[in-house]
């Protein structure tokens, strides 16, 4: 069944059999009061207002049967997946592995690892643990998507400008058509949300599509 979903910069033609929706690093640490992301000095509300949309398009997900990806940035706990060039950013009390408000910063199995209760993830669906900023690095998950036949990533999460981002260009590099759905991801630099949204369809799409929460949920209650 192909529905048609209204994107820029031209609408396009997907099949949910053969799409996923990648759900990037929605977690506590990042968007809760009192997590890492603000203790860093930001604005946490700018990334919580990407949870109802993004729930809206995860329900119509499970209801189609979509496959569902879920992302988590983290580090196992003897870092030794973390190289020291990652390491050594940031103030020496708030770097990664140091001991923060939900648990030691970036962190395996640590509270502030987990994804938010809003949109936790549901048994049977996929939770890939990612050592870098692109989903794609150092993961399982271009094997799952194989195997699985996949051919349209629709992608949430946080930020728009890093892990979104570099996630959709691993993606588009590896022959995967990428849509990146505006109101689903967030940015702490609204100004970077927009740019990197910019970039992702400029030149005809020179990396990816841009879509909306609606525009999916009108595309799957379409019938094909």
């Amino acid at each position: 069944m192909s529905v048609t979903l209204s994107a820029e910069p031209a609408d396009l033609g997907f099949d949910p059999a053969t799409t996923a929706l990648v759900i990037i690093d929605m977690q506590r640490d990042f968007l809760e009061p009192g997590g890492f992301g603000e203790t860093l000095g930001n604005d946490v509300s700018l990334l919580l207002a990407a949870v109802a949309p993004c729930r809206s398009v995860l329900a119509a997900a499970r209801r189609t049967g979509m496959l569902v990806v879920y992302t988590r940035e983290g580090h196992l706990p003897d870092l030794s997946d973390a190289p020291p060039a990652k390491l050594e950013r940031g103030e020496p009390t708030a770097r990664i592995g140091a001991p923060g408000p939900m648990g030691r910063i970036l962190i395996r199995g640590e509270p502030g690892h987990d994804i938010v209760p809003d949109l936790a993830p549901s048994a049977g669906e996929i939770v890939i643990d990612k050592p870098g900023k692109g989903a794609f690095y150092a993961t399982e998950l271009g094997a799952v998507l194989a195997e699985r036949g996949i051919a349209t990533l629709l992608v949430c999460g946080v930020t728009t400008e890093v892990c979104v981002h570099t996630t959709i260009r691993e993606g588009n590099d590896r022959g995967y058509r990428c849509v990146a759905l505006a109101d689903c991801c967030a940015s702490y630099f609204p100004e970077f949300h927009r740019i990197g949204l910019e970039m992702i369809k400029a030149q005809g799409g020179i990396f990816g599509w841009v879509s909306s929460s609606e525009a999916v949920l009108t595309a799957l209650a379409t019938p094909g």
